[in-house]
């Protein structure tokens, strides 16, 4: 049977991140360098020696990794509290794409890997990217991956073109996703990498122009040109790396929702502020019909997105891949948390597309995040063919 009481200790823990977003992180909002392109990795470091001072940082990583190795429902309770503020997970290390990430080399990277990738990253001293998406191969079909990695017997040449890479600026481990082509040695197929950033053959063109601004460094347009790299960059085994893709995806797509869902209670918490204070036609506008119904839509979709994000995780800590219940979730949740931002946007007004609030932020971020780790239309899709079965 599923409980829905928190544990005191976890219920505290959620109030302390809560304060802490709302104490340290919020006033870094007006910050200059929160740019178009999303945070400087400057301010990134700021707010990460913030969250350290508290013992905010990396909460989530394994015990055997300094973390607290929160389970999958815990993540959602304080992911949720940290997203009050879009800076909050990156203050806390608990954003995408280090999250997601971290998470995978700690399931498959091996002890070199982990020291030299892994734990400066956990310990916040260093950013991740994951170079899968390509403008005319993988996407959200990784079955059309491009980007070919030549093997001699000694070395893996790469070269392709990817975009709408997180973070590709500044990041100090690459990983990526390149097919082995076919070779006496080793298995072809889909392969992960991992390497330094700095490597020679690595070459950021450019950094996309897109309405979000929530993410470090922006997403970079790259290009790997004869990126020669020996065998020891291999991330698990050749061939691979569409299972180990899903190793990660299952879970990034639910912490994109935990995330998500706190930065929509803040802009409901704010449309809610303005609706008790704003008055129009000899009364406050909240007692009006139509905007308090949007705000009980909005109270209604919350409740709802929260119990489906605790469902999925739940089956994920009794050891399920809740892979059918995480896509739910992941259509769900980004199609609703877009209606209570748009509608929060609605009650607000004129104030709603301006920046004298951080609503409108939010909602273009919401926008964006229908399509992070898949769009709506690929998950009913996997939806509907597994009910088909």
């Amino acid at each position: 049977m599923i409980d829905f009481t928190l544990p005191a200790d976890l219920a505290a823990e959620r109030d302390r991140v809560r304060q802490f977003v709302i104490d340290k992180v919020i006033p870094f909002e007006k910050d200059p360098r929160l740019t178009s392109h999303g945070p400087t990795d400057e301010l990134r470091q700021e707010l990460v020696e913030l969250a350290r001072a508290e013992k905010l940082l990396t909460v989530q990583a394994p015990v055997e990794f300094g973390g607290r190795g929160l389970t999958h429902v815990e993540q959602a309770v304080i992911y949720e509290a940290a997203g009050w503020s879009t800076l909050g997970p990156v203050a806390m290390n608990c954003a995408a794409p280090d999250e997601g990430n971290m998470y995978l080399l700690g399931k498959i990277a091996n002890p070199e890997q982990i020291e030299r990738h892994l734990i400066p990253a956990i310990n916040g001293l260093q950013r991740t990217v994951f170079a899968m998406t390509e403008p005319d191969g993988a996407g959200s079909d990784p079955n059309q991956l491009a980007t070919e990695a030549v093997f001699d017997g000694e070395n893996f040449i790469i070269n392709g073109r990817k975009w709408l890479i997180t973070g590709a600026n500044g990041a100090k481990s690459w990983i990526i996703m390149a097919r082995v082509a076919p070779n006496p040695h080793v298995p072809e197929g889909p392969t992960l990498f991992l390497t330094d950033g700095d490597q020679p053959g690595i070459i950021i063109e450019r950094t996309m122009n897109t309405m979000d601004r929530n993410y470090v460094g922006g997403h970079g347009v790259v290009r790997f040109e004869n990126l020669t790299l020996p065998r020891a960059a291999l991330l698990g085994e050749t061939g691979q790396a569409l299972r180990y893709a899903q190793l990660r995806l299952a879970p990034a797509r639910l912490t994109h929702c935990m995330r998500w869902l706190g930065a929509a209670e803040r802009a409901q918490s704010i449309a809610v502020d303005y609706a008790k204070t704003r008055t129009a036609f000899g009364k406050p506008i909240g007692e009006h019909e139509g905007v308090s119904f949007m705000l009980a839509d909005n109270e209604i979709a919350l409740h709802q997105c929260r119990l489906t994000i605790w469902h999925a995780c739940w089956l994920m800590d009794q050891g399920e891949k809740a892979r059918h219940e995480s896509s739910i979730a992941k259509a769900f949740v980004s199609e609703e948390l877009f209606k209570v931002t748009d509608r929060c946007v609605q009650v607000l007004g004129g104030i709603g597309i301006s920046d004298e609030t951080v609503v409108e932020m939010i909602f273009r971020d919401m926008r964006a995040f229908r399509l992070y780790d898949g769009p709506t239309e690929v998950h009913k899709y996997a939806i509907g063919r597994q009910i088909l079965r």
